[in-house]
């Protein structure tokens, strides 16, 4: 027998006989037990919590100091007097104040106005970062904040090259490509907050979920950023496309048309960056064909349809309007093409899609017909 099979075998007898006599008398063994169970379930689950507490303050600090050793190594590069007060002159007001709205405070041995901090810089030499970030915390009531810190992170990293690159000075990209660990941690933990609202959504929507999608997709959207972490994150962001896709399909309540007009935003948002559109129209295709297959089915047998899936349907092949238009002004940027098995399959069965399904299904057909107007009128990337 196995070493591991026999100690395992022991710990258990010796577990029961534990058990047994330390029971009360006035409980069973199988009550004691259950009762010891709930017990260690419920420390468990305290303990749980408090790791993922110390985690996400560890994620926090990591975060900023990546954005610490970035600042610090951008104004190491620019020690040119000129350089540096030329490109002060026209930014430091603006960096304070993006780099302040973090989720976090400065002290006030932290705060240093703008025109001390230029002329501070220009007159010293010192290597110490720029303009220190945030240590303190500040302390917010609304329930986004857990997910705040993150969005604001990715903020300040396109904010950061943003401002680099419209000066004289460059972007030094080493440091983040040693902790793009830290960037494609804070992209999971927001993709996880998002899945979780999105799985549940509760209308009238925060302003913050917008501003969180269309952060992620402009992170996303950076070549330069995003190529480090795309590979770890792509999962998790095919989860989300699919989580926005089921909330479109499967809403059946009266009111829902508002939360699809928002959810399909999202989609649109995210489909607007070049490396997630093909993604997002081949998912959206893939239910638009799988439809069009079962209305057809319907359609012959004559029997009733889903009036809910239906109507749910049409904001589908809005969605994919609206992300081809956007192929078609940046010149077929995703490569996009005839290639991709759901628009081949789509363009296939088009004509006679619309010549079986037009008279009982008019509206569906009529969407059919623009959208394969648009896929063969697109400039195909092959």
């Amino acid at each position: 027998m196995d070493n591991q099979v026999w100690f395992l075998k022991i710990s258990k007898v010796a577990l029961a006989l534990a058990i047994i006599r330390s029971k009360p008398a006035d409980k069973s063994s199988r009550e004691y037990t259950e009762h010891l169970a709930r017990i260690v379930a419920g420390q468990e689950s305290n303990w749980r919590s408090k790791v993922e507490t110390l985690e996400a303050e560890v994620l926090q600090l990591r975060q900023k100091l990546l954005l610490n050793t970035i600042c610090s190594g951008l104004f190491k590069i620019g020690d040119s007097s000129s350089q540096l007060q030329a490109q002060e002159s026209g930014s430091s007001e603006n960096t304070l104040t993006v780099l302040e709205d973090s989720g976090c405070d400065l002290s006030n041995e932290q705060r240093t106005e703008p025109s001390e901090t230029s002329q501070g810089s220009v007159e010293s030499c010192p290597p110490a970062p720029f303009l220190p970030l945030p240590i303190a915390k500040k302390h917010c009531v609304t329930p986004e904040n857990p997910l705040s810190s993150h969005m604001r992170f990715l903020q300040h990293l396109l904010e950061l090259k943003n401002w680099t690159e419209s000066g004289s000075l460059k972007t030094d990209l080493s440091h983040f490509e040693n902790n793009s660990s830290t960037v494609s941690d804070s992209v999971l933990q927001l993709l996880d907050g998002l899945i979780s609202f999105y799985r549940e959504p509760k209308f009238p929507f925060s302003s913050f979920w917008t501003e969180a999608v269309d952060t992620l997709a402009r992170f996303i959207n950076d070549c330069d950023l995003s190529n480090h972490i795309f590979k770890k994150c792509s999962k998790k962001l095919e989860e989300f496309e699919k989580t926005l896709l089921h909330i479109i399909l499967r809403s059946n309540h009266i009111n829902r048309f508002q939360v699809q007009h928002y959810v399909s935003q999202s989609l649109v948002t995210l489909g607007s960056c070049s490396l997630l559109r093909k993604s997002v129209i081949s998912l959206l295709l893939s239910e638009v064909n799988s439809f069009t297959d079962d209305l057809d089915a319907i359609n012959k047998v004559q029997a009733s349809y889903d009036v809910t899936r239906y109507e749910n349907s049409l904001f589908l092949f809005s969605i994919v309007e609206r992300l081809l238009h956007k192929e078609k002004e940046e010149g077929s940027t995703s490569g996009i093409g005839h290639n991709d098995q759901e628009i081949k399959k789509f363009l296939q069965k088009h004509d006679e899609a619309i010549s079986q399904l037009s008279d009982t299904f008019p509206l569906f057909t009529f969407y059919l017909w623009r959208l394969g107007i648009l896929l063969n009128s697109i400039e195909i990337k092959t």
